[in-house]
């Protein structure tokens, strides 16, 4: 494990399979990781994928998903073999994948400023189109709230996640963030289901213009927020998988409760690589999903821990500029911290 730190907060990267298993910021957990990451049946399982059996924090996917082209693990080699070091300071870390993506050399850079974790990964080379999205997962104890930048779309995949465990209808095309359910009724997004066992996923569009995505998590009984930042010319998708004891089969076996994924990328949801690639439902709109290697091509992300102020519910604004993140609230108030504004470009 490679620790990083800065000020009050520190991050635990693990190079046997390029996660982040701990983000500590000022005794906030921001992160989760998967409870049998240290079980010792589960790790000696060779059914089960190693993004599986480590399941944790953040990591890069490439492709996003099932890749039913080449056959290569859930996930991608990013999430399924060795990082090696590169350079390593106090705050900073730059790693590169052992093995190749396609052809492509994978870099990872980790910065730590205070609250902020910064990530930039370079992708150099390489031949194909390949899916990719990052897919940083939190926990809730019960439950939280979802804020959004303006989307245009929200679609959820022809087949489900888990069969018999999704709460949200199939193959739907929606214009706003309220889904039609299994059983009628409607669900808004910007409420997760802690009282629902289900096991769903939805993927957001980008408005149309947009030049920073975001999303904002507050978390009820952790009373914290979780922040996160995306270039939408890059990633122009967010997709949500809401992971709350749907799966009764190992390593979940049921006990994965109250996790949301919340996975900015670029990718036709949870449909896999051929159909990524093929025409589909999301190129109809032009919106692209798939990444054409060869080149460079540089993916920014990053992720705020915040406390959640007295009474906030709803975010309503992001805003980067002067050196600051600001956060408006529904009632008009505001916060900011500091922020590299030069990190995402104009």
């Amino acid at each position: 494990m490679i620790t990083l730190r800065h000020g009050d907060a520190t991050l635990d990267f693990d190079p046997s399979v390029g996660n982040i298993p701990v983000w500590d910021v000022t005794g906030r957990h921001p992160l989760h990781a998967a409870p049998w990451r240290d079980e010792p049946g589960i790790q000696d399982d060779p059914a089960l994928p190693l993004v599986n059996k480590r399941l944790a924090g953040d990591f890069l996917c490439a492709p996003f998903g099932r890749d039913d082209l080449q056959d290569d693990p859930i996930h991608g080699l990013p999430a399924n073999s060795p990082w090696d070091p590169v350079e390593i300071g106090v705050s900073h870390g730059r790693f590169r994948l052992q093995a190749t993506v396609r052809g492509a050399v994978v870099e990872k850079d980790l910065r730590l400023t205070g609250p902020v974790l910064y990530q930039t990964h370079r992708l150099t080379g390489g031949e194909g189109r390949i899916t990719l999205a990052h897919h940083p997962m939190s926990r809730m104890a019960g439950g939280g709230r979802l804020s959004f930048s303006p989307k245009r779309m929200a679609l959820t995949d022809p087949s489900p996640q888990a069969a018999g465990a999704n709460l949200w209808a199939l193959n739907q095309m929606q214009p706003d963030l309220h889904l039609p359910r299994e059983d009628g009724g409607d669900w808004d997004l910007h409420l997760y289901p802690a009282g629902h066992a289900v096991e769903d996923f939805v993927t957001l569009v980008e408005a149309r213009g947009s030049r920073l995505g975001w999303t904002v998590l507050m978390r009820v009984v952790e009373d914290d927020m979780l922040v996160i930042l995306k270039d939408p010319r890059v990633l122009p998708v967010t997709m949500l998988w809401i992971s709350n004891g749907g799966r009764d089969f190992s390593p979940w076996n049921g006990r994965h409760r109250g996790v949301i994924g919340i996975e900015d990328g670029i990718a036709a949801g949870g449909i896999g690589l051929a159909a990524s690639l093929a025409e589909n439902r999301l190129t109809a709109m032009d919106v692209p999903t798939a990444l054409t290697l060869g080149g460079s091509h540089v993916i920014r992300h990053a992720m705020v821990s915040l406390p959640r102020p007295p009474g906030w519910d709803r975010v309503v604004a992001l805003t980067v500029g002067a050196g600051l993140l600001t956060l408006t609230e529904a009632s008009g108030a505001h916060i900011s911290v500091p922020f590299d504004d030069g990190f995402f470009p104009p």
